[in-house]
């Protein structure tokens, strides 16, 4: 009786999934998004200039500032944890006050787990994360990074001019908070 209970929960989990993955992810519309990287022809780096308009959990679109002092990129589901880890007990304005902005990677995940389990669980975050899900972008801001760990660019009127590297929570809050912690 066990084995059939948890089969059927596991089917309607599947199901329901399935029926939000024919709409899409999030009805997203990659027109409706853009990363503009300068120069072209090279690696992105330190020099580099980016700009962007990418959703958030929401689905409403951002455009990179000119005064964002940080980007914090997070390409895998356990650098996502850690981030959310440190987000924690943060207000809800700790990354708007210091200029910074959040994005993760969820090119690879599949629509049917990003519907069921990761959106919903984005949603519930107090702080707005920006979200690539264009294979393609991804590519272009993974290219010469180490994507175990989470990427802190810090950045001067969209001009990349330094690239740091946490491993956990305490690495992330010295470059995000300085050396108190």
């Amino acid at each position: 009786m066990k084995k059939i209970v948890i089969a059927v929960v596991v089917l309607l989990v599947v199901g329901v999934g399935a029926l939000f993955a024919i709409n899409g992810k999030s009805h997203y519309d990659p027109s409706r998004y853009s990363l503009e990287i300068e120069p072209q022809n090279k690696p992105f780096g330190v020099g580099s200039s980016i700009s962007f308009t990418l959703p958030d959990q929401f689905d409403k679109a951002h455009s990179l500032s000119p005064d964002t002092k940080r980007l914090i990129f997070v390409f895998t589901k356990a650098t996502g944890h850690t981030f959310k880890s440190y987000m924690s007990d943060k207000p809800a304005s700790f990354l708007d006050k210091r200029k910074i902005v959040a994005v993760a990677d969820i090119s690879g995940m599949p629509t049917v787990i990003f519907n069921t389990f990761a959106l919903p669980d984005f949603r519930k975050s107090s702080y707005t994360l920006l979200l690539i899900h264009d294979k393609n972008m991804a590519k272009r801001l993974k290219e010469n990074r180490d994507t175990k760990k989470i990427v802190v660019m810090s950045l001067e009127r969209g001009k990349v001019t330094k690239i740091d590297y946490a491993t956990d929570e305490k690495s992330l809050g010295k470059l995000i908070e300085g050396e108190k912690n």
